[in-house]
């Protein structure tokens, strides 16, 4: 049950359910829109030319996936945009942060996943 957080300017189309997540329950959606003066990044890293379309999609998941299932749900993620609102594949830029399973808290104060004392 990942929280997905995304970037981008204000103005792109890329607020429908693109970012699907497969076998998963959404439990949290950020979307935070920028103005082109507070959106700053690099246009080329990696040999990777970004534009002003980019959109930057942040997943905090626990840590359960392989380096396949990961792999997949990157193409996925950068399939599905292209698709629509036609992002390039060059301008889906994604960042897993996995953590452990007691680094959540739904609510009232208690750590539903960790184990009791």
């Amino acid at each position: 049950m990942p929280a997905v957080a995304r970037t981008l300017l204000v103005g792109l189309e890329a607020h429908d359910d693109r970012v699907e997540l497969p076998l998963v329950e959404l439990v949290v959606m950020v979307i935070d829109e920028y103005d082109a003066d507070n959106f700053t990044f690099g246009r080329n890293y990696l040999g990777i030319e970004h534009s002003d379309d980019l959109v930057i999609i942040q997943i905090t998941a626990n840590n359960t996936r392989t380096v396949e299932q990961k792999r997949a749900l990157y193409q996925r993620l950068a399939e599905n945009l292209k698709e629509s609102p036609s992002v390039r594949s060059e301008d889906v830029f994604v960042n897993l942060v996995e953590v452990l399973k007691e680094n959540w808290s739904f609510g009232t104060g208690i750590a539903q996943y960790a184990q009791p004392v």
